[in-house]
């Protein structure tokens, strides 16, 4: 046997070998919870391991709180804080970079972090209606911490998607206090996942959408950063999981096609990583981020505000409010060492959108109006069969 064949027969035993596994995790994925976590369920997404928690709080100092909102017949919505770390951060402003999809959104705050590169508020995401009352509790919140007691000025940064289906978003019921409640709430440790917080009512790929979180851990020999994200998804288009097209598997024959169509929707994304990184490669990072919704299905599109931020927490680079010298020092990674932090958020994002559509259960809201959860045994009955048929390819 020639080198060549010696190494197609390799590549052809480790792929069949990937595949089985997959088979096999599939066939006996634990059951531990009503609704797994997308590799509780027996399916790894990309090839860097994720940290301890597979959240964004993995990235230390983050924490995130949620409030949720279901009332009556007609009120399905909520509100997300994330916050960048446990101090002051208008005092001890972290860097930061926004990166775009698609703008039909309303990313309050994004225009200050384009021009100055920092983040000096908690990052708030909820429904389109609700931002200039989310906007307020975050200035109510900076101005009365201690030692902001001269503070004039505040960028308040505040993500929406639009929950309207399900929920009688006209009402606008969210208020100042359920926004300082969630931020309030904010802890580090596991985050909850689907219909919580800003992802109560949301819809994804026409499935029950919500709040979903990941992260990747670099190996020592790259820095052994961590890059953490967490997603509010309420996008279409065609559902991907590891690059095969279910979506279409899961719809009757008789539905029409332009179901897979629906333009109507946005995602939010943050982004939050250890590595020390300035404004500009923080942009690059969170452009990478983006990729998670083109992985799964999602295509941009006209009607969707789909945004990206990422924020870097190391200490060395973080901006001091009072600092009394002009000039700032700062040690960041070189471009050069990007490309695998580019790859960690590609695949936190990916997983983390996934997540949100295993852990969201049915939902019903606003005028009778259900929205399915993604039904998984139909999934695990799916996937096996295309391994299968992938296998049964690969053996002729």
């Amino acid at each position: 046997m020639n080198k060549i064949s010696m190494v197609a027969s390799i590549n052809f035993i480790l792929s069949f070998l990937c595949l089985f596994f997959l088979a096999f995790h599939l066939l006996f994925a634990s059951s531990v919870q009503e609704r797994p976590r997308i590799r509780e369920f027996g399916i790894t997404i990309g090839v860097l391991p994720p940290g301890p928690l597979n959240a964004i709080t993995d990235v230390s100092g983050v924490r995130v709180g949620h409030l949720t909102l279901i009332e009556g017949d007609s009120i399905r919505t909520g509100v997300t804080a994330i916050l960048p770390h446990e101090g002051n951060i208008y005092q001890e402003k972290v860097p930061a970079g926004v990166a775009i999809g698609n703008a039909f959104g309303k990313l309050m705050g994004s225009t200050q972090i384009e021009e100055l590169g920092n983040l000096e508020t908690p990052i708030v995401l909820t429904n389109t209606l609700s931002v200039p009352v989310a906007a307020e509790a975050i200035i109510d919140y900076i101005l009365n911490l201690p030692g902001n007691e001269n503070v004039f000025s505040v960028n308040p940064v505040v993500g929406e998607t639009n929950d309207g289906f399900l929920n009688d978003i006209r009402r606008r019921y969210v208020t100042k206090e359920h926004v300082l409640e969630a931020i309030r709430k904010a802890s580090s440790g596991p985050v909850e996942e689907g219909c919580v917080g800003a992802g109560t009512g949301t819809i994804c790929f026409g499935f029950k959408g919500g709040i979903g979180t990941a992260s990747r851990r670099l190996p020592p020999s790259r820095g052994g950063y961590t890059v953490g994200v967490l997603v509010q998804t309420n996008f279409g288009g065609v559902l991907q999981i590891k690059g095969i097209p279910i979506g279409p598997l899961l719809r009757s024959p008789t539905e029409e096609s332009s179901s897979f169509l629906h333009e109507e929707g946005s995602c939010m994304i943050i982004v939050a990583t250890d590595a020390p990184l300035d404004s500009r490669n923080l942009k690059r990072l969170a452009k990478r981020a983006l990729l998670g919704i083109a992985r799964t299905g999602g295509y941009f599109s006209s009607g969707s505000g789909d945004y990206a931020l990422a924020f870097s927490v190391a200490p060395e680079v973080r901006i001091k409010a009072r600092a009394k010298e002009n000039l700032q020092t700062q040690q960041v990674l070189r471009n050069e060492a990007m490309s695998p932090l580019f790859l960690a958020a590609a695949e936190a994002s990916e997983e983390a959108i996934l997540n949100s559509l295993f852990r969201a259960k049915s939902m019903v809201g606003l005028k009778g109006r259900k929205v399915e959860a993604l039904p998984l045994d139909q999934i695990k009955e799916l996937m096996i069969k295309v391994i299968e048929e992938m296998k049964e390819g690969k053996g002729k």
